[in-house]
């Protein structure tokens, strides 16, 4: 696959600008709007959240887990399933910035330094590190274990410091699973450390109810706190409208796309064993499918080069 760059040309103007830099504008210079980012598991569920118009993405790592490994969200990943995944759905539009989880950063600090330098080369525009152990688990099941304050420390410090020496200007979230291990006040202390070492954004795991998202949004700023909106999970459900009012500056719903496709799916599959039918809409056929992922851009880009291979289509 051909990687695009994360720095490319803002159209009409001629100014270079990255997704990097639209990220931290939605984040810092958007008069406290809330940045909402669906998640999305695969190249097609990307393109349907693009096809929506969202401003931001973000690449669920149960549903990477779920989707390339066919595997619970149980630490199967690695670094190269999780930045390949992450690169093909950056680069789908390199005008949308991606937040992709980077789970632990996948070893000590070279490996955290290599995971950013990676996700960077690969458009991605925010990431988030965590200090679970390197056997991790999704955040909202029981039996979570967390590294040290010093080692969650030292994998943050890892990657802002691989940041500054490649030039990066990438989003780095520190999220912590503590508060279901430790409790508050200690998950607390983990957040505040990781801005001593470079954080731009915190991200408390597990929230458990309102008013805990209130006094962490208030504890931690001016930081910008990012709120994980994972429906049936530990967090109460709530609208972004609710998040900003709460204090959060940034909402991912890891559920939103791959929810709703097991459902689809499911029902699809349950009707061709059960009847012979799929109850697939009229409306939805091989051009609508191909429209979804890029068969228009592909048409532009064959026309303005002055080919003629698409012209029929």
């Amino acid at each position: 696959m051909t990687t695009v760059s994360p720095s490319v040309s803002n159209p009409g103007s001629g100014t270079p600008f990255t997704t990097q830099k639209r990220l931290r504008d939605l984040i810092f210079n958007n008069d406290g709007k809330i940045v909402v980012a669906p998640g999305v598991y695969d190249g097609f569920s990307a393109r349907i959240a693009l096809e929506v118009g969202f401003d931001c993405l973000y690449m669920t790592g149960a549903g990477t887990c779920a989707s390339k490994l066919g595997e619970a969200d149980l630490g199967f990943a690695t670094l190269n399933d999780m930045r390949e995944h992450a690169e093909m759905i950056a680069n789908l539009d390199p005008r949308v910035p991606l937040i992709a989880d980077a789970d632990t950063g996948y070893g000590g600090p070279n490996m955290v330094a290599r995971t950013l330098a990676s996700y960077h080369r690969s458009g991605v525009s925010g990431l988030h590190i965590e200090d679970q152990i390197q056997t991790k688990r999704c955040g909202h099941l029981g039996g979570k274990e967390v590294v040290s304050i010093e080692t969650f420390s030292s994998r943050i410090r890892a990657a802002s410091q691989a940041r500054q020496r490649i030039g990066s200007d990438i989003v780095i979230i520190a999220r912590t699973d503590a508060l279901q291990v430790s409790g508050f006040d200690d998950a607390v202390k983990r957040l505040q450390a990781a801005v001593e070492c470079g954080a731009d954004v915190v991200f408390l795991e597990g929230i458990t109810s309102k008013e805990q998202g209130r006094k962490i949004c208030e504890i931690m700023a001016p930081t910008p706190v990012l709120l994980n909106m994972v429906e049936h999970g530990a967090t109460p459900s709530m609208t972004p409208r609710e998040a900003q009012e709460l204090g959060f500056r940034i909402m991912i719903f890891p559920f939103a796309s791959i929810a709703p496709a097991y459902y689809a799916i499911r029902k699809g599959l349950e009707g061709l064993k059960e009847n012979g039918e799929t109850g697939i809409q009229k409306e939805f056929g091989p051009k609508k499918l191909f429209e979804t992922v890029g068969l228009r851009e592909s048409q532009e880009v064959d026309r303005e080069a002055g080919g003629k291979l698409l012209a029929g289509v």
